[in-house]
């Protein structure tokens, strides 16, 4: 048995919590935007200047892409709780960061940008957009306030 003794004050990844939450937060927010505006919604796919086929396939790689990283976040996220190195507050800043900061990525760059597609079909989208990319700035101020929040905490202030 090797004796590694514990250090006396508890020390974080405040890197690794941060980019965790990050990957968690992306991927759960590119599950809503699959379920909710692709799949019962029915409003677009991730790529709509195609065919049918294509829009739908489009959707299985986003989808695809999005378990694998929530499950690679999670995985993440549990070893540095094993490893007892998790701040909880950075993890929850860093999935607000990533889910405000896919929304974003979405609204302006997949939807203004690319034309990949468009929140929705026949309609007036500026509401649709408004509401999309303020939600997606909420996120990810509250996610850089929290993170910033914890980082400027002196070590001694309680649990990170």
């Amino acid at each position: 048995m090797v004796d590694s003794p514990l250090p006396s004050a508890r020390t974080v990844d405040a890197r690794s919590s941060t980019l965790a939450g990050v990957l968690i937060g992306v991927a759960i927010m590119a599950a809503v935007d699959e379920i909710v505006f692709h799949q019962l919604l029915a409003w677009h796919h991730f790529y709509d200047r195609s065919t049918p086929s294509v829009a739908l396939l489009s959707d299985g790689l986003l989808h695809a892409a999005e378990v694998i990283a929530l499950v690679g976040g999670f995985f993440w996220f549990a070893d540095l709780r094993r490893r007892l190195v998790l701040s909880p507050r950075l993890a929850w800043g860093g999935v607000l960061l990533g889910a405000g900061g896919f929304q974003l990525f979405d609204g302006l760059v997949d939807h203004k940008v690319l034309r990949v597609h468009q929140i929705r079909y026949g309609v007036h989208l500026v509401p649709y957009d408004v509401v999309w990319n303020v939600g997606g700035a909420v996120l990810l101020l509250a996610g850089a306030a929290l993170v910033w929040w914890t980082r400027s905490r002196r070590p001694g202030d309680g649990p990170r």
